[in-house]
This record gives structure tokens, C-alpha cells and sequence, in this order.
């Protein structure tokens, strides 16, 4: 079983454009704040961190296509599913649904990094995954 989970945004007023459709850089941000709400069900970001010995569990690619406008009062659902487990990376899956309308398609692609004597290192996604029921 593959691991999903849904965030929900009511969008407003502010974040849009003066065109009155949802400006681009705020996908990206319900993205990020939908990855951040799965790992609150497992502790949240920082417990995670701390149990891993990692900085943080940070993003190192990241992409979307927009495939129909999302509108002030809109309820917009993130679907994500994690679409990979790779041994440094784990990629993830988006889906920005109003409805039934798809909204937005995204990717992201994370590492656990971990502090070394000579600066951050992508660490063994193993530990993560094991943490978060992968």
C-alpha cells in the first residue's frame, strides 16, 4: 500500500492575484504544507529530526503544471502520495483538486539531511520511511 494523504486549503482573498486567480508561488506552499501535515500524524518535522540525528527533511527538486485556475473561496484538497522510496530521496506526488476538477499536478523530490564533519549529507531514507510507516 502506497503512502497518501489529504490537506485541505480554503483559498482566499490574498492568495490571489490582481487577476483574482491564485497566485503561482502559493501551490508550491500548500505542497509543502500538506508534507508537513502528513509527518505531524508521525510527531512533525522536528521530532522526526531529532529521532533521525537529521537537520531536516528538505527539498532538492520541485515542479507543477497548472491545469485550471483556483479562485478566492475555492476548497482546494492536496492529494499527495509518495510515488518513490529511494535510497537518499523520496519523491513525492500532488494533486490540487477543487472538486472535481484538477487544479494542479506536482512533484516534489526530499532528503533527510544530516550534519558531517565536512557539511550536510543526503542520509538513508530507510530511517524516514520506517518512521512514517513507508
Amino acid at each position: 500500500m502506497s503512502v497518501q494523504h489529504i490537506h485541505e486549503v480554503k483559498i482566499s482573498f490574498g492568495d490571489c492575484d490582481p487577476a483574482g486567480i491564485v497566485f503561482y508561488p502559493n501551490t508550491f506552499r500548500w505542497m509543502d504544507a500538506t508534507f508537513h501535515d502528513f509527518l505531524r500524524q508521525h510527531g512533525g518535522h522536528a521530532a522526526l529530526c531529532r529521532q533521525m540525528g537529521a537537520t531536516g527533511v528538505g527539498l532538492v527538486d520541485a515542479g507543477a503544471q497548472f491545469r485550471s485556475p483556483m479562485l478566492d473561496g475555492n476548497l482546494l484538497a492536496v492529494h499527495m502520495e509518495v510515488a518513490e522510496w529511494g535510497k537518499r530521496t523520496i519523491a513525492l506526488s500532488y494533486r490540487g483538486m477543487v472538486g472535481d476538477r484538477l487544479a494542479f499536478d506536482g512533484r516534489e523530490v526530499r532528503c533527510v539531511f544530516k550534519p558531517t564533519d565536512t557539511g550536510m549529507t543526503a542520509g538513508d531514507m530507510s530511517e524516514l520511511k520506517a518512521l512514517v510507516g513507508g
